[in-house]
């Protein structure tokens, strides 16, 4: 299975520009991709190189890599992705620009199992005790010995 996969309150807790505490996905990310599922990185973050106005005044004059920090996380964990940002084979098909995908996880997705705990993080993060849960009763780990 194609998993899109958010970054920021669903990898790892809301702190953007920085990258967040471990909320416990490196496990169950690597579960997947263990078991043979797709993840694309699939995030509101980018890399910039000029401060442009944004929307929230908290980052109004901020530059960096942020993208690539993220897919850095990525690595550092042992988390294969297959894509970043786009479903590396779609074009073969559509020329759509909203990435392929069967499922995604996503903390601002409807139905998504969320947790705060204020101690870890001021806004609520994806529960990812839960999402393992709904994964394994999905047949998502079938291969696992």
């Amino acid at each position: 299975m194609i998993i899109n996969i958010d970054f920021d309150g669903t990898c790892v807790t809301h702190e953007f520009p920085n990258v967040g505490k471990s909320i416990g996905a490196e496990k169950v990310l690597k579960r997947l991709v263990d078991n043979g599922h797709q993840l694309i990185l699939f995030t509101m973050r980018s890399d910039r190189k000029e401060a442009k106005p944004v929307i929230d005044p908290t980052i109004q004059n901020v530059t960096g890599k942020f993208l690539t920090e993220a897919v850095n996380w990525f690595k550092e964990n042992d988390i294969k992705l297959y894509g970043i940002q786009k479903n590396p084979t779609q074009l073969n098909w559509t020329t759509s620009p909203k990435s392929y995908a069967e499922l995604m996880i996503d903390d601002s997705a409807l139905g998504c199992p969320l947790r705060l705990n204020q101690e870890v993080s001021e806004r609520p993060y994806a529960d990812w005790e839960t999402i393992e849960q709904y994964l394994d009763n999905m047949g998502c780990f079938r291969n696992e010995k």
